[in-house]
């Protein structure tokens, strides 16, 4: 009896028969030899794990080993941002702190070990200047930062050379990718995009696993991408961040500079952050709602400033263009911390304005 096949069947086994051939390629790009005829690798597959919930919550396990706390973990991380932005900066910096057990992003302590920079658009010269730049008067490049601007890619050694360099160096704990297009094999004449961008990151998220190291991947956004998740900016396919650990995001719009941060293993974090160009380091202002708020905050205390009688919130909405409902947050605020006064129902002035708060200088209250 002959079974006729349906079209969904038909796709099924398109799309396995797809990723089979895929993989064995991906294989062989990675170990120089065929597989098996079979599809497997030549060994014999490992049987499954199977526990219960019980046992699974019995278990005790680390916290993650935070690299720079808030921020960045053990594990495989993304770091994307705009061409020109400064995420090479943003590394280096990263660097410098781990590998000389300082501070990095305005003050956060980073955790210390031996470093592995990869930075594969650089040149020695440019290297050297922004070593130069980075490091505090009087400071020495750490011995424990290592740099290279030629790496293998990944299925030509290049995972195995950054093994090698971690089994000689005790203390290592973070390797820098700058950026993954110099490393990542070039895609399978088999490989959907996002198979291929999945295995790209993949091959270094199980490095890191491995080691127990952290990897920054550095990479681009898409140039005029106008998503509203920032995540969903980066170049490429979402198998590049869906085989990561975490994502960080450096982007900018009219309002500043943000580093977004998301991962498996770190609370979600949206922090205001802003490039001193005279030390040429990125600080952490704090929460963007924070930060921004206080520009508002700002706004219209200026706006009271100068201010030639008592305001209503209509009228200071209008002057500093925000809407009416956010401008009444902020005038509570501004009250409670002392910064704003209301001296008639519906008026305000700023406190250092005590020549407005008598009735005899706004118009308003002759009524």
């Amino acid at each position: 009896m002959t079974h006729d096949v349906s079209l969904d069947e038909a796709d099924e086994l398109d799309r396995r028969e797809r990723l089979q051939r895929a993989t064995a390629e991906r294989r062989t790009r990675d170990y120089g030899r065929p597989p098996a005829k079979n599809g497997a690798s030549g060994q014999a597959p490992s049987r499954p794990s199977i526990i219960s919930a019980a046992a699974l919550m019995a278990k005790e396990f680390p916290p993650p080993k935070e690299l720079v706390p808030g921020y960045i973990s053990e594990g495989c991380v993304l770091l994307a941002g705009r061409p020109k932005i400064g995420k090479s900066w943003l590394v280096t910096e990263i660097g410098i702190g781990v590998a000389s057990g300082g501070t990095c992003l305005g003050g956060i302590e980073c955790a210390s070990g031996s470093v592995l920079y990869l930075a594969l658009e650089d040149n020695e010269r440019r290297l050297q200047r922004r070593l130069r730049k980075l490091l505090f008067a009087g400071e020495d490049a750490p011995a424990r930062l290592h740099y290279s601007t030629v790496w293998p890619r990944t299925n030509e050694g290049g995972v195995a050379e950054i093994r090698s360099w971690v089994q000689a160096n005790s203390d290592a704990r973070l390797v820098i990718v700058d950026v993954l297009n110099m490393v990542r094999p070039p895609r399978g004449r088999h490989e959907s995009p996002y198979e291929a961008d999945y295995a790209a990151v993949k091959v270094l998220q199980e490095l890191s696993a491995e080691l127990g190291i952290t990897v920054i991947i550095v990479l681009h956004l898409r140039k005029g991408a106008g998503e509203a998740d920032p995540f969903e900016k980066v170049s490429g396919t979402l198998g590049l961040s869906g085989a990561a650990d975490s994502v960080l995001i450096l982007d900018r719009d009219a309002a500043g500079t943000t580093l977004y941060g998301r991962g498996r293993d770190m609370e979600e974090v949206e922090s205001s952050v802003i490039f001193d160009k005279m030390m040429c380091r990125w600080k952490v202002q704090g929460e963007v709602h924070e930060v921004r708020r206080s520009k508002e905050q700002e706004e219209i205390l200026n706006v009271l400033q100068d201010a030639s009688e008592l305001m209503t919130p209509a009228e200071i909405a209008i002057a500093v263009n925000r809407k009416r409902n956010s401008v009444d947050q902020m005038l509570l605020k501004l009250g409670k911390e002392g910064l704003v006064v209301r001296p008639r129902r519906g008026f305000y002035a700023h406190t250092a304005r005590a020549d407005l708060v008598g009735p005899e200088r706004s118009k308003n209250d002759k009524k």
